[in-house]
Formats: structure tokens, C-alpha cells, sequence
């Protein structure tokens, strides 16, 4: 557990993640639209099923620019460059073991399972007999922040990768090849 007297806590260097995005995408000679295509394309087989929309280039150059990102935004970036979340996290940062990403099929879309961490993050907090206000104030977030976790489809990357730390788990263990 990270000591609640240290102000010090993990942070994710969206700013990193999107360099190593670009490096990547200008060693393949990518323009930002065709990154987009190629993300899209991981999930080729899904997307065509689910008859989705593509990826928008636009939204990819604000991420870059903003170096902000949904925690689902994410593991797509991350996905394409074979990396887990935890290479992208400032110190002080908390061993958890293994930090490989699951694979998944073109039929297959990494998602973070938000309900799942909600679930882990309140047994630790009731182990700890944690409120949900101290347990933010560990997280340096707001407690609905935390609790909205439960129904939410979607949360920044940011504040998930403080939740894992914090559990002392791999980002991996809630993120899970999906067919939606």
C-alpha cells in the first residue's frame, strides 16, 4: 500500500506513451491517418462484424496533443506498440510482476474491465477499512471518481494506473481480450 504521509504517487506519462506512438508511427513511414486505419485494423475482423465506424485521425492528433487518454484509448495505443501501461509510469512505482498485455485476434478488442477493478479496489478498501473519501484522498482523486468505476465504460488512464499500483496488480490482470 503506498504510505498515505508520502504525497508522491505513480503517475502515467501520457506524454511518453504518445512519443513512443509517433517514433513507431514514423519508423513505418504512417501518416496520422493511416495509424488510425492500422489501429482500427488490430481489431479488423470485430469492427467489421460490429459494422463499426473507423478511427477518427482528428481524435488521435488532440490525444497527442492533449497527452491525455481514456484508460480504453490506451490499451489500443499500446496494443499496436506491443507495451504495457507500466512502462509509462512516473516513479515511485510499485513492482507487480508481470505486465505483458493479453494477446487478442483481430476478432478480439483489449478493454480494461472498469467493473472488475471497482470490485478488487473495494475488497482492498475494506480490508484496509478504508472510507471511500480516504481511499481517494490516497489516490488524489475525488471519491466519486473511484466509485463510478463500478457502472463506467470508460476512465483515465491516469487514475486506473494509480488503482492498479495501488492494489499492487498488473494493469493486465483487468484488461481482457473482449468481442463487442
Amino acid at each position: 500500500m503506498l504510505d498515505p504521509n508520502i504525497g508522491a504517487r505513480p503517475v502515467f506519462d501520457g506524454g511518453a506513451l504518445i512519443s513512443a506512438l509517433d517514433t513507431r508511427r514514423a519508423t513505418l513511414g504512417l501518416d496520422w491517418n493511416q495509424l488510425a486505419h492500422e489501429l482500427w485494423d488490430q481489431s479488423g475482423d470485430l469492427n467489421a462484424e460490429l459494422a463499426g465506424n473507423s478511427l477518427c485521425s482528428g481524435a488521435l492528433v488532440r490525444t497527442a496533443k492533449r497527452q491525455t487518454m481514456s484508460c480504453q484509448y490506451a490499451v489500443m495505443i499500446l496494443r499496436w506498440i506491443d507495451r504495457p501501461p507500466e512502462d509509462f509510469l512516473f516513479e515511485p512505482v510499485v513492482a507487480v510482476g508481470d505486465t505483458r498485455l493479453p494477446t487478442a485476434g483481430p476478432d478480439r478488442r483489449l478493454r480494461w474491465n472498469l467493473p472488475q477493478l471497482h470490485s478488487a479496489v473495494n475488497e482492498r478498501r475494506g480490508q484496509e477499512r478504508l472510507t471511500w473519501a480516504a481511499l481517494a484522498d490516497q489516490l488524489s482523486c475525488t471519491p466519486g471518481r473511484v466509485t463510478n468505476l463500478r457502472a463506467a465504460r470508460l476512465a483515465d488512464m491516469d487514475l486506473a494506473m494509480r488503482i492498479t499500483q495501488w492494489l499492487r496488480l498488473p494493469a493486465a490482470s483487468f484488461i481482457h481480450p473482449e468481442r463487442w
